[in-house]
């Protein structure tokens, strides 16, 4: 018999909307069409590819005009860091518009990683990188050209992310978005405070909380573009992670964020995670509401 160890079951149908793959500038655990092929015999639905230094959405297109027989789709975005064009209008419409044509581009477009104020903060960055770096001000005005990206996002049908930005900055980009006509919205809110994910996902947005947090990944420096190494303090529990799964509700996603070399690849991180969050009380139906639902209304997968 085929091993299936404990969890496997949670897999079938998931979408790990978060993972990396090769290329890439740094090592990773699988390639693109790996990933595609280790989701689809573990019985996954779709993968979302996610990468910090160029749009994917060509990535995906290729991944599924390959192996789109095997029954797990691949969709990618742009992260608009200054590596993928930076915060630019023209970068979110050519991410929209590269593919294999008509709907095979972009379903993401991302504000930056770690090209924001707050992540380039907490990873000690130099005070001339804080001033290259994305933020939402205090007065919570959403700088331009944030604005138009989001109006092109909510014209085109595809997900606005918010990126790595802070709980108040998430918010103050999920009242413009609204004020916009995005209705597909992603945060990231694995260090958020519960309020800020309330106040989210009642704005309309989802809130995700990826696996790699909660990884032994977070306590070395990973290389980025400009070779330093650089990391967040402060890692998380599965416990802390419990109660933002709760404030974000009937809008949680879970991902895995994996691929980087030092965690198992993509498909196995999923599987631990969801262990993980079986773990601490979460049933059966609210993982795949999750895993499935969720990312499959958010990008627009019901199809």
């Amino acid at each position: 018999m085929p091993y299936s160890p404990p969890g496997s079951h949670l897999l079938k149908g998931a979408i790990d909307c978060h993972v990396h793959c090769a290329p890439h500038l740094n090592g990773r655990s699988v390639n693109v069409f790996e990933a595609v092929r280790q989701a689809a015999a573990a019985g996954m639905r779709a993968i979302g590819i996610m990468c910090n230094f160029q749009n994917t959405s060509g990535f995906a297109a290729l991944a599924n005009d390959e192996l789109g027989h095997l029954g797990c789709h691949a969709f990618g975005g742009v992260i608009m860091q200054p590596t993928a064009g930076g915060v630019t209008l023209e970068v979110a419409k050519a991410a929209i518009g590269y593919g294999y044509g008509p709907g095979t581009g972009a379903r993401f477009v991302s504000l930056p990683t770690h090209h924001t104020r707050y992540i380039a903060e907490k990873e000690g960055r130099s005070p001339a990188f804080l001033e290259t770096t994305f933020q939402v001000p205090a007065s919570g005005k959403v700088p331009d050209p944030v604005p138009a990206i989001m109006e092109l996002c909510a014209e085109r049908d595809v997900v606005f992310d918010c990126g790595h930005v802070s709980g108040p900055e998430a918010v103050a980009l999920a009242e413009e978005a609204k004020r916009r006509g995005v209705t597909r919205l992603r945060t990231h809110g694995s260090r958020y405070a519960e309020d800020e994910i309330r106040a989210i996902t009642a704005l309309g947005g989802y809130v995700e909380l990826t696996f790699f947090i909660l990884t032994h990944a977070t306590q070395v420096g990973l290389t980025h573009v400009d070779e330093e190494k650089h990391r967040i303090s402060g890692g998380a529990t599965i416990h802390d992670y419990a109660p933002r799964i709760r404030a974000a509700g009937d809008r949680c996603i879970l991902s895995s964020d994996a691929g980087v070399y030092l965690l198992p690849p993509p498909v196995e991180a999923f599987r631990e995670y969801l262990l993980l969050v079986e773990s601490v009380g979460f049933s059966e139906a609210e993982i795949r509401r999750m895993t499935s639902t969720n990312p499959a209304v958010l990008f627009g997968l019901q199809g």
